[in-house]
């Protein structure tokens, strides 16, 4: 009986998938930085059989397509997560690109050391650097118009946020209400990654924000979540689930129009700094 469990434990495992659960169970992460790790990881499944990764609330409870943990040591593999790479950059811009990747990269190296996985087929990518995003950021002066709109809460949270921290999009989307540190300046320090700090009217308005909800996502949608979401980015207290990009995307734009002298308005990653 004892060699049977450890021999299933240390087995090697035939779906990708269940590498991925493994890893995270062996790195000694918190729960929030699983949530993010098992999300990048499943994105790259998908980039990994050639077929566009699910966005937004979608992508978070998207179940990873079953591929063979084998097909990372394929012939196609570079070229396939190197043109992954590439869409995720146009799509989400440089900086979480290179997350994803360095998430990626330290799943690799724990399943190599096992022998699990033979090659790197992300050796021959690079990371981008931040600026080559393509997008240009506003100006100071549009940026602080933004910031004077009359929007709801939600918003003038958010946006604030976007701008104080310069840290990506999705990774604030990402925030739970306990990932806030009393002080109201920063994320606590238990949340993996750099911390994001800001300045005191942000902190008001994203206190104002988790006021009554002891736990659960920080951004909300404006309706009940469906059945079927996950409890993780779903507000026990209020029942409404966790605000995606694209929604916050297209939030941003409608509301810049009047300020674009193009009249098309901005996008939520212009608003970011640095």
């Amino acid at each position: 009986m004892f060699t049977a469990v450890i021999s299933e434990e240390f087995a090697p495992p035939v779906e990708y998938a269940v590498a991925v659960e493994r890893f995270l169970g062996s790195a000694g992460l918190s729960a929030a930085s699983q949530r993010i790790y098992r999300i990048a990881l499943t994105t790259w499944a998908w980039l990994l059989v050639d077929r566009e990764s699910p966005v937004g609330a979608a992508r978070r409870g998207a179940p990873a397509p079953v591929v063979p943990l084998s097909l990372l040591d394929n012939a196609t593999a570079p070229a396939r997560l190197a043109a992954g790479f590439a869409a995720r950059e146009a799509a989400v811009g440089a900086r979480t690109a290179n997350r994803e990747l360095a998430i990626l990269r330290s799943a690799l190296a724990w399943w190599r050391a096992r022998e699990w996985v033979v090659t790197d087929p992300t050796a021959g990518i690079r990371r981008r650097a931040a600026t080559a995003s393509g997008v240009e950021p506003l100006s100071d002066d549009q940026a602080r118009a933004v910031l004077r709109l009359r929007a709801p809460l939600r918003e003038q949270a958010l946006w604030h946020a976007v701008y104080d921290s310069g840290g990506g999009i999705e990774r604030i989307l990402t925030l739970d209400v306990p990932d806030l540190d009393p002080s109201g300046r920063r994320t606590h320090p238990r949340v993996p990654g750099d911390p994001l700090h800001w300045r005191p009217t942000t902190g008001n308005l994203l206190a104002l924000l988790a006021a009554g909800r002891p736990s659960g996502p920080l951004f909300l949608t404006g309706r009940r979540a469906p059945a079927g979401t996950p409890a993780r980015d779903r507000c026990m207290v209020t029942g409404r689930g966790r605000l995606s990009y694209r929604r916050a995307a297209e939030l941003f734009t409608a509301a810049t129009q009047g300020l674009d002298t193009a009249g098309r308005g901005w996008t939520l990653r212009q608003l970011r700094r640095g």
